[in-house]
């Protein structure tokens, strides 16, 4: 395990570079025909993964550095419809800080947004589909609604089909992403659809962001939906300390 430093040393706190941070989560390498899902959730002390439906309210301003430095280290970030509706989603922006790294790993200016829909009520007018870097991806099943499915060709989306019923099967989602090139993926749940990938054993990697926060209620968690038959064991790669947040990174075994 990575431990950059003990977190009960109060005198180190401070800014982590992005270029500490773009080391501390690189994805490990490659072989020809391998890929890597890892997924960036945040979670109060007490299991919350949401305030009020959103997760910005228990963020803070390094948790969204690393939100940034994990987007910037991704060929692909995999995304629900029902986050993209309730978090404003935009486009992926190129960002010179990590313009050489991309260059030098063969990647693009900007990672693709894939959303994960089976009924693809999107609204196809926001930037996300009229504006990005890179054409915005709709993944979905081979029965999804023809007429929303024109839509979104129409909106210069790329349809991903991933399914042979309605919606995406989240373990073929991720292969037919990777035979595109989009090799490092990086999924922001929301937690339905972490619960599907960590259902269909098709996480890496978990980077759980840790917030010195407590919020009661019942707002959801990182995960959702039906519990696995065994637990998956993954262990730690990274922790990271500042402000109070921990940044943490497990892997699977």
């Amino acid at each position: 395990m990575r431990r950059l430093f003990p977190v009960t040393d109060q005198t180190s706190d401070r800014e982590w570079s992005l270029d500490e941070l773009a080391e501390a989560y690189a994805y490990p390498a490659l072989g020809p025909d391998a890929h890597w899902l890892r997924a960036n959730m945040v979670s109060t002390l007490d299991g919350a993964a949401q305030h009020d439906g959103r997760s910005q309210p228990i963020s803070g301003e390094t948790d969204m550095r690393i939100f940034g430095t994990l987007r910037a280290l991704a060929d692909v970030v995999v995304v629900g419809a029902e986050t993209v509706r309730q978090e404003g989603y935009r486009p992926a922006r190129a960002r010179e800080a990590f313009a050489a790294r991309r260059a030098a790993a063969g990647q693009g200016p900007a990672p693709a947004i894939a959303v994960v829909t089976a009924s693809l009520d999107l609204d196809f007018s926001l930037p996300l589909f009229t504006s990005p870097l890179v054409p915005t991806l709709v993944v979905t099943g081979a029965a999804a609604p023809a007429d929303r499915v024109a839509e979104a060709v129409k909106a210069g989306a790329e349809v991903v089909v991933a399914g042979d019923g309605v919606g995406a099967d989240p373990a073929r989602a991720v292969r037919e992403l990777a035979e595109r090139g989009l090799r490092r993926q990086l999924t922001e749940g929301g937690p339905r659809l972490l619960g599907q990938f960590v259902a269909a054993d098709a996480l890496d990697e978990l980077c759980l962001t840790i917030s010195p926060m407590l919020t009661a209620g019942d707002a959801q968690r990182i995960s959702g939906g039906p519990s696995v038959t065994v637990p998956h064991r993954l262990a730690p790669a990274c922790v990271l300390e500042e402000a109070g947040f921990l940044f943490t990174s497990y892997r699977r075994i």
